[in-house]
């Protein structure tokens, strides 16, 4: 088994932190990762994307010419990556930044009204995990308990917005 991810969208859409969930996953699986980042000088509203490879062996290389699945976060995104999705792949859109169509037809494509979603789970700022919810569920990767473990964790700190996330990633899954 070996999934290629691409995540991208606008700095400050949590999309560094959607492919930091799925590497620490599978790490928290055993199973084998990379995880390369790409992001412009700004911080937010920049362009922002990254590369995941999870796999059961080793991963010889983080490059992704041609992912199975891509998170398209806003619409420049989804222009810049649509067409390297490997044909049967997946592409998972948040339309509620993104109202136009995927225009090919040998993909699954996956239209999550993220923002809405998020504003629904008690915290606006939880979009990509409504995405990773999806994901989750899409790729059959993990479990929703690995991926929940994961979040806990991430926010042991901030132990209040934990629930909120936990509602994001519900939404996301039962889409």
């Amino acid at each position: 088994m070996e999934n290629k991810i691409i995540i991208a969208g606008f700095g400050g859409q949590g999309v560094q932190s959607l492919g930091m969930f799925i590497a620490f996953a599978s790490i928290h699986d055993g199973k084998e990762v990379t995880f390369l980042p790409s992001y412009g000088p700004e911080m937010r509203g920049g362009t922002s994307n990254c590369s995941v490879v999870v796999s059961d062996k080793p991963v010889a290389s983080p490059i992704i010419a041609h992912p199975d699945m891509l998170i398209a976060m806003n619409k420049p995104s989804l222009y810049k990556f649509e067409n390297t999705v490997k044909p049967g792949g997946t592409i998972i859109v948040n339309s509620s930044l993104i109202e136009d169509k995927v225009k090919r037809t040998d993909v699954k494509v996956l239209y999550v009204d993220a923002n809405r979603l998020a504003v629904e789970a008690g915290n606006s700022r939880t979009a990509n995990i409504v995405v990773l919810g999806a994901y989750t569920k899409l790729s059959g990767v993990f479990t929703p308990e690995i991926m929940k473990a994961v979040i806990e964790k991430k926010f042991a700190k901030k132990p209040k917005v934990i629930p909120a996330n936990f509602t994001a990633f519900d939404l996301g899954y039962n889409l």
